[in-house]
């Protein structure tokens, strides 16, 4: 892992974010002492984040394709 001071950071920050982007590889700060870490966040699968329903289909979902909705639904509009 990469260390820079603020004033390095500062100076080559789009550079440095640049590469932190393509590399993978945290960059730390150190500034008084104390670290900060630039890591680059992955992004994750938007479908992991849906809860599962187990109880929204009740029946066979084959049966979903053959349903007929002409006499539930009227078309004839004004």
């Amino acid at each position: 892992m990469k260390t820079v001071t603020p004033t390095e950071l500062r100076a080559n920050i789009y550079n440095l974010l640049d590469e932190v982007l393509t590399t993978n590889v945290p960059i730390e700060i150190n500034k008084g002492g104390n670290r900060l870490r630039i890591i680059p966040v992955k992004k994750g699968d938007k479908l992991q984040n849906l809860v599962p329903r187990p109880d929204v289909i009740q029946g066979n979902p084959d049966d979903l394709v053959n349903i007929n909705w002409k006499e539930e639904v009227n078309l004839d509009l004004p």
